[in-house]
Formats: C-alpha cells, sequence, structure tokens
C-alpha cells in the first residue's frame, strides 16, 4: 500500500527547518487554501543534482510577486534549501516541490499582512506516464475547460489556483482510458495539456503555441535549445485544432512529463518518429550532470 504523503518517512524543509514531515502541519484556517494565494514549483533531481535549479527559484519567486507577495528568501537561499533536502533525504533521482503560500493571521479576502510561507519537499517519482508508452505515444483527451484569458487571471505566476481546472480536465481524461488532456485557450486554440507544454512536427519543423495565456515551460524551453541545436526550426505560433490533422509527430513536454510522445490527441492521430525519438534522447543526456551517465 502506498504510503499517504504526510505520512511519509522524511523531511521537509519548512521555514528553514528540517521537520519530520509528518510533522509539517499548517492550519485548516490558512489563507492558501481557502483563497488559493498559493505558489510552487516542480522540479527533477538527476544524479544528485537539481535541473535548472535557479530558474525554478526565480520563476516561485516571480510567482510570488505576481500574486502580490514576496517570499522572505533569496534565489540562492531557495536553492541551498532544495540542495539540502535533497541531500538530507538521501534520494539522487527525484522530484522536488517547493511551495510558498499566505498563512493564517488573516482568514478573509484580503489578507496583506499574513506571513508568507514556504517548504520544500521531495520524493521519488519514475516517469509520468507508463514507459512503455514515452515512446509509443501516449493518449490525449480534448479538455472540457479552458485556459483563460490573460486579463482574468494570473497566467505567468505557478499557482495553485489555476491548476483546479486541470486536475478536473485530467479526471475526466482518466476516467475515459486517456492519459492526460490537451486544453485550448479562452479562444479555442490550441494551448497545452493538463501540466505540460505541447509541440508538433509537420515536414521536419517543430510548431508549439505561443505561451501567452500559460506558463512557456522550462522543459518548453530547453527543448526548444536542443531542437535549434539540431538544426531544428521551431516555429512559435497560433495552432487552431482543425491543422492537427496536418501535423505528422506530436510530443509534450514538462518536469514530470520530460518528453513524451503523442499518438493520439481525440481523434487526431500521430506517428512518433525520427524527431521525436532524437529530442527524447537529447533530453535525457542534458539533464544529467556532467560527468555523469544517462538515466536508463
Amino acid at each position: 500500500m502506498t504510503v499517504p504523503f504526510d505520512q511519509r518517512p522524511d523531511l521537509i524543509w519548512f521555514d528553514g527547518n528540517l521537520v519530520p514531515t509528518s510533522d509539517s502541519k499548517i492550519s485548516v484556517l490558512t489563507h492558501g487554501l481557502h483563497y488559493a494565494s498559493c505558489v510552487f514549483e516542480g522540479e527533477r533531481a538527476y544524479s544528485g543534482q537539481i535541473f535548472k535549479c535557479t530558474e525554478h527559484s526565480e520563476r516561485l519567486k516571480n510567482s510570488g510577486r505576481i500574486l502580490d507577495f514576496d517570499i522572505p528568501y533569496s534565489v540562492a537561499e531557495i536553492d541551498a534549501a532544495k540542495r539540502l533536502i535533497v541531500e538530507k533525504n538521501g534520494m539522487a533521482n527525484c522530484y522536488v516541490r517547493a511551495v510558498a503560500w499566505r498563512g493564517s493571521e488573516q482568514l478573509g479576502v484580503t489578507a496583506m499582512n499574513n506571513k508568507i510561507h514556504l517548504a520544500i519537499a521531495n520524493w521519488e517519482w519514475p516517469s509520468y506516464f507508463d514507459p512503455a508508452q514515452r515512446l509509443k505515444g501516449i493518449r490525449l483527451d480534448l479538455a472540457d475547460y479552458r485556459r483563460p484569458d490573460p486579463k482574468t487571471a494570473p497566467c505567468m505566476a505557478k499557482a495553485a489556483g489555476l491548476y483546479m481546472i486541470c486536475t478536473i480536465s485530467k479526471h475526466h481524461a482518466e476516467r475515459k482510458g486517456y492519459a492526460d488532456a490537451m486544453m485550448l485557450d479562452w479562444e479555442g486554440r490550441v494551448a497545452e495539456c493538463t501540466g505540460a507544454n505541447i509541440f508538433f512536427i509537420k515536414d521536419g519543423k517543430i510548431y508549439t503555441p505561443i505561451a501567452d495565456c500559460f506558463l512557456a515551460g522550462i522543459t518548453r524551453a530547453t527543448a526548444i535549445m536542443l531542437a535549434k541545436k539540431r538544426g531544428i526550426e521551431v516555429i512559435e505560433r497560433r495552432i487552431m485544432p482543425d491543422e492537427l490533422s496536418s501535423f505528422s509527430e506530436c510530443f509534450i513536454t514538462g518536469t514530470a512529463a520530460e518528453v513524451t510522445a503523442v499518438a493520439e490527441i481525440a481523434q487526431w492521430k500521430f506517428a512518433p518518429a525520427a524527431i521525436t525519438k532524437q529530442l527524447m534522447d537529447d533530453y535525457t543526456a542534458e539533464v544529467q550532470p556532467k560527468g555523469k551517465a544517462a538515466a536508463a
């Protein structure tokens, strides 16, 4: 039986202290719970080193500012805390979760004087999707909910509240036998998956939606860099659903998903081939610390 996350026998970095996970409690009357004043990051450590550690810490700080609060630790301090918890929990290959939220000093829409907390946890987490399906290609549903207009939500923050429709959409997809769901934006254009960015391939070129109502992921940027390093043209533009039948390959990217091939999105079919496989291999090599062999 899987151990619940709040009963894990390891440590969490909590407001500057190392605390047993089972003791890392917060109040039911925490603002972050009631009003979603909470931001987070998802990262991976490979062979003991966190990939793009500082970029994630910078984004965490920026997400807090977008939600009108300042995380009371510098980027360097957050980097050090993440590395410490990876070391102390003895997990060389793991997922790292940093989360910051408004505390419980005041409970109401306004809470400008509430304390800002920061916690960092890590746990072992293999491939987000079935490894046998990652190259063969996963199946995606088409989500009912859409990514919101950036004028209506803080879309450039990795904020907990923005993931509510992602959870609903992924649950609906999984109940129908899909691995995930692709979401459209508020105008009906292709946006992203519930927790990953999406790419398409046609005639040797890669196409991906413009990231103006969802996060331009750190893994997304890495995949674009790796493709360009191979001399593959990457085009960021608006993509409409009726175009999907013209693409030959599709893949998604994210810290959890890494680079994963897609074989199907609702009625649209794709055949993972050379470019997707090359980028999967290149990403696996890229995330490994210098001098370390690529993970199996």
